[in-house]
């Protein structure tokens, strides 16, 4: 049985698709509705049901707040198709940081700022 966070999480990650972006686990989980928890536990726990259930779903889009990745992971090779960077500088043996630019990063809080002034 999928949870209920799960299934809020895939539908931020179809937003995310339609709109060709990625987003943070914070802002992902927090647009679903929770806290992405410690270190974003609940957030890798819903990744992990996604991929599970539904596979057709772009869940690399979901990044962690650090912005780091397992090295030579399919995520970090889906992110660098879509335009994302690595910094080889900052990586260790098992991570590698990712350099993502402002237009790639979804912003959620711009539409509830202008939503506010209306």
């Amino acid at each position: 049985m999928t949870s209920t966070r799960a299934e809020d999480v895939a539908e931020v990650l179809w937003e995310l698709k339609r709109a060709d972006k990625v987003a943070k686990f914070s802002a992902i989980a927090q647009r679903a509705g929770f806290s992405a928890g410690t270190n974003g536990r609940a957030m890798h726990t819903c990744i992990k049901t996604i991929r599970r259930d539904w596979p057709h779903l772009q869940w690399w889009r979901a990044i962690t707040d650090d912005e780091t990745v397992e090295k030579d992971s399919e995520q970090v090779e889906r992110l660098a198709e879509l335009g994302v960077a690595v910094d080889n500088q900052a990586s260790s043996e098992e991570q590698v940081k990712l350099e993502v630019k402002d237009d790639l990063l979804m912003d959620w809080t711009q539409g509830e700022e202008e939503a506010a002034k209306a």
